[in-house]
């Protein structure tokens, strides 16, 4: 997934961004509501992490005026405001989750696998696709009891095509997935990591529209 980490606490966003990343997701950082508000004009993101209480203004006033905007992007909100009203405000403002500071980054991790899930139609982590059998939440995939090992970025690819099967997704869409603002993107990465995915789950799985993209073959 791309992700739009909203901190501004310097050691808490850097703590969230390494471990959202290692998770296979490309983070973009940002520290005041002006800058999410510029990188979400450019950028199509399918999660934002989300604090209350930033330099220039409240995430909570934020988060409202997007959904009012008709913007439906995910939000999980990271505050140290732990009162039950503020969790209610939180939630009624348009907010998916919400996650009192200070919290473990591998539960972090765990609502950030269930928001997606929600979001891509099949809350069930445990799918099974083209005779895959695949955890989303534990991050496994395998065929006939076998074990299938994949890397944080294969499983990034991985999950972007599992999201949605026969959809054609372009190369940059992919990239999208991949890597945050700044990162030096080689021009064939996309080709070298399909191909490592097709030899891992199988020549057929994905399917290459010449000039337009990829997607998933889910028979």
């Amino acid at each position: 997934m791309r992700v739009l980490l909203v901190e501004d606490a310097a050691g808490l966003g850097e703590a969230v961004r390494e471990q959202i990343a290692d998770d296979g997701h490309a983070v973009d950082w940002v520290q005041r509501l002006t800058h999410a508000r510029s990188s979400m004009g450019t950028t199509p993101y399918d999660l934002i992490l989300l604090d209350l209480m930033l330099p220039d203004g409240s995430g909570l006033d934020f988060l409202r005026q997007q959904r009012m905007a008709g913007v439906a992007t995910p939000v999980i909100i990271l505050t140290a405001q732990d009162r039950i009203s503020d969790r209610i405000d939180g939630l009624n403002a348009g907010a998916d989750d919400y996650l009192v500071k200070p919290f473990d980054l591998f539960e972090l991790s765990a609502r950030v696998a269930a928001v997606a899930r929600r979001y891509s139609g099949n809350p069930n982590p445990q799918i099974n696709v083209a005779g895959l059998q695949i955890d989303m939440s534990a991050r496994t995939v395998s065929r006939q009891g076998d074990s299938i090992e994949l890397t944080a970025r294969e499983w990034a690819l991985f999950e972007a095509f599992i999201q949605r099967p026969s959809a054609l997704l372009s190369k940059t869409q992919l990239e999208e997935r991949l890597y945050a603002f700044g990162a030096e993107i080689e021009s064939n990465t996309i080709e070298v990591y399909i191909s490592r995915l097709r030899k891992k789950l199988g020549r057929d799985f994905i399917e290459t529209v010449r000039g337009m993209g990829y997607r998933l073959i889910p028979t």
